[in-house]
């Protein structure tokens, strides 16, 4: 095996390893845009709870398109998950400003993962550049090998 034909093994594995690392960023940032998604939401839904009266009718969304009716008990306080399956009793203000956190670390997470990505994706482009310049080259050795080959047979 020529030392092209190595390097040209080479540059397909790297780019399968390359195309594989594009496709797991591309999931994690779906996953950081769902879970921006979900808190914008919430901070929403906080602001329109702020503004209720205690006793006010709300429609509590329990999945699938389907609400239950309730009433609203505190406008000053809600619960709020802080991970592990873990909630603790926080004012609104307090809810409203852990979110904005939040939001602004998974905001910081997308910009770096879309940031990485557009490096893998050069990389690639990059990639897929020289491969197909070497497969090419080689394409065209072989052209000549077998033409110099055919005019010694004759």
């Amino acid at each position: 095996m020529s030392s092209e034909e190595e390097t040209l093994r080479r540059l397909a594995v790297e780019l399968r390893i390359l195309e594989g690392t594009a496709e797991t960023l591309q999931s994690r940032i779906n996953l950081v845009n769902a879970t921006l998604t979900e808190l914008r939401i919430a901070s929403t839904t906080l602001e329109g709870v702020e503004e209720e009266k205690e006793g006010a009718p709300l429609f509590v969304p329990i999945g699938g398109g389907s609400y239950v009716k309730a009433k609203l008990e505190s406008a000053d306080t809600v619960i709020v998950g802080i991970g592990a399956g873990v909630a603790i009793e926080r004012t609104i203000k307090e809810a409203k400003e852990n979110l904005g956190n939040r939001i602004a670390e998974f905001e910081k997470m997308r910009t770096t993962f879309q940031q990485q990505l557009t490096q893998v994706i050069e990389k690639i482009q990059d990639g897929r550049s020289k491969f197909q310049e070497l497969t090419a080259k080689l394409s065209e050795g072989e052209r000549t090998k077998s033409v110099r080959e055919t005019q010694r047979g004759t």
